[in-house]
């Protein structure tokens, strides 16, 4: 039985054609289908049918896939995968950069669509096991597993779902350096071992968020044309990287 039987995804095009090419095939694996052809309409679908998964366009009329994407984010965590034409980098580091799961280049296979919706849920929806439940980095930081929690100077630090795994592997394996293929893998799956750019971005994202000083990192560190390292700390968990649950 799929994994992606039942699941409720709701897809938003302006295309009538587009959206009835998704609508079949995901169908076809078993999973739920709701529609909206704006983003207004879309931020109001999520509020209201609460999808599994979200299939964004860029390019609508009335709101387009970022303003829904920016509205989206300001309520729901839900996974959305945003739809840009191929050769619109700028478009895929935005959506990402507002809070998108991942992205889909127009034109795109069935096989292709189906394999990165199989991907995010599997993220997204998947939680790490529970290590040790409370890690003291030093006085500065500190992570409890157990409540997902991430604590600087004493305070609450909000982590994005795939932020949380990518510090989770990152803490894990402190002293330890992760390949940009080992990462890219635990973290989002084996389908994005080449999509370094994912990385080099959330490992920013948690810099902001975690270090002093984003700009000369003491907890994440770079090891150029490698990968990257946690600081090893005093009461560091000591296993190899290849070793380490994928979840």
């Amino acid at each position: 039985m799929s994994e992606l039987k039942d699941k409720l995804v709701l897809v938003v095009d302006d295309e009538p054609r587009m959206i009835t090419f998704m609508r079949m095939n995901l169908e076809l694996e078993g999973m739920r289908v709701t529609t909206a052809t704006n983003g207004r309409e879309a931020v109001e679908k999520v509020r209201e049918e609460m999808p599994d998964i979200v299939l964004l366009d860029v390019m609508m009329p009335v709101m387009d896939g970022f303003e829904a994407l920016r509205r989206i984010r300001s309520f729901s965590q839900v996974p959305v995968i945003i739809l840009t034409a191929k050769d619109e980098e700028e478009d895929r580091v935005r959506g990402l950069e507002l809070g998108a799961d991942d992205y889909v280049g127009k034109p795109f296979s069935q096989r292709e669509l189906v394999s990165r919706i199989r991907a995010v849920l599997r993220r997204h929806y998947t939680q790490p096991p529970i290590p040790q439940t409370l890690v003291k980095v030093d006085d500065r930081l500190s992570i409890d597993f157990a409540r997902r929690e991430v604590l600087v100077d004493g305070k609450r630090v909000n982590l994005r779902p795939t932020e949380y795994r990518l510090l989770y592997h990152l803490v894990q394996n402190a002293g330890y350096v992760l390949t940009h293929e080992m990462l890219l893998s635990k973290v989002w799956g084996p389908e994005y071992r080449d999509e370094s750019h994912y990385l080099r971005l959330y490992i920013t994202y948690l810099r902001q968020k975690i270090e002093e000083d984003p700009a000369n990192p003491k907890y994440i560190l770079t090891e150029r044309g490698v990968g990257y390292r946690f600081v090893d700390f005093p009461g560091a968990r000591r296993i190899n990287p290849a070793d380490a649950p994928v979840v």
